[in-house]
């Protein structure tokens, strides 16, 4: 019997043009997940901080155009996996649906939009591939505060087969194209967090290492290379060590610096102005020999294998959260692991 399948995509969101900065920084900053202070306080400093930075923040989109390209990107995603599931479940309706976190479309506009379509199945496919309470969890959450319903969640990938192939196939020839320097060392950046997060139990540090480790197993040929963590802001700690500490002794070193961005699986500020503008311009003033960035898995073909995959095996068996493969993942220490209740020893 033919079902009608929603795919809900869940992204970060980012603003259109240079007006929509502010109330995205706002939205951004006032979400608890982000700034755990009391509501007035967070309130407060949302308005501060969106303020403060709305300038700067605008000059970085003014480089991209005026506004994010995250939208189009996820766009492009939601086409080819449609494509992807529409082969492989021939008898069924597919449509997917994108629900930004900061930025419209909203998850709230995706939760109306999926009701009023009115599906036999409902799938949550977060485009994050590692999971944190500060991105899939917060997504998650708005979701059901919206009533979003019942639905099979898939929280995280860190190491499923394709998004592994994809990356390692993009910077294996991301290494090619730059003439296969011997003395190139391979950076997987990812977003950083406050040190308090992870301390807390998120469980998005470990699974961004366990997604590096795999990846770089499938380059025997690339075996220097190091975790690092970008976009830090703020008088917190964060998690460790920086990209750009990185890259400087990289650099210092004379090393031809490969970086990937291993938890963007979208093109967007961080990729586009972070990594490819202030971190070339850091490794050359350092004395990189080189300096190639790999792209995001984006439309990928591994990757958008690997999530059309993910999203046929939540659709077998109970709804609910599901972890990868249904198998234990986070070590139990992790006590923010959403699936940690299910599937491990308490």
């Amino acid at each position: 019997m033919a079902r009608r399948i929603a795919i809900v995509l869940f992204n970060l969101g980012g603003p259109d043009g240079q007006e929509d900065v502010k109330p995205f920084l706002r939205n951004l900053f006032r979400d608890p997940a982000i700034i755990g202070a009391p509501g007035p306080v967070r309130e407060a400093l949302a308005w501060f901080i969106s303020t403060t930075r709305a300038k700067s923040a605008k000059a970085n989109y003014a480089l991209m155009g005026g506004g994010s390209p995250l939208y189009p990107e996820t766009k492009k995603q939601s086409t080819a996996l449609t494509a992807a599931l529409k082969s492989a479940l021939p008898g069924d309706e597919i449509r997917c649906f994108i629900a930004m976190r900061y930025w419209h479309p909203f998850v709230e506009e995706a939760v109306a939009a999926v009701k009023a379509w009115a599906p036999d199945e409902t799938v949550l496919l977060p485009l994050y591939p590692q999971f944190s309470t500060t991105t899939t969890g917060s997504s998650l959450t708005a979701w059901n505060k919206a009533g979003g319903g019942p639905a099979r969640t898939i929280c995280c990938y860190p190491e499923e087969p394709g998004f592994i192939a994809a990356y390692a196939k993009l910077i294996r020839e991301s290494w090619e194209k730059a003439g296969k320097p011997a003395n190139a060392r391979l950076l997987f950046s990812a977003h950083g967090l406050p040190e308090k997060i992870v301390k807390a139990g998120d469980p998005y540090q470990w699974q961004v290492e366990q997604s590096c480790a795999a990846i770089a197993a499938r380059l025997p040929e690339l075996s220097d290379w190091q975790v690092c963590y970008q976009s830090r802001v703020g008088p917190l700690k964060w998690i460790g060590p920086s990209t750009d500490e990185t890259i400087e002794a990289a650099a210092g070193e004379g090393k031809h610096i490969l970086l990937a961005p291993v938890a963007f699986v979208s093109e967007h500020i961080e990729t586009l102005v972070e990594l490819d503008i202030e971190y070339a311009e850091l490794a050359e003033r350092h004395g990189a020999s080189g300096y190639t960035r790999v792209p995001a898995a984006g439309t990928a073909p591994d990757f958008v294998s690997g999530l059309a995959g993910l999203v046929k095996t939540a659709l077998q068996g109970d709804t609910g959260l599901k972890p990868p493969g249904g198998q234990r993942l986070c070590p139990a220490g992790f006590g923010q692991c959403p699936c940690r209740a299910e599937t491990m020893d308490v």
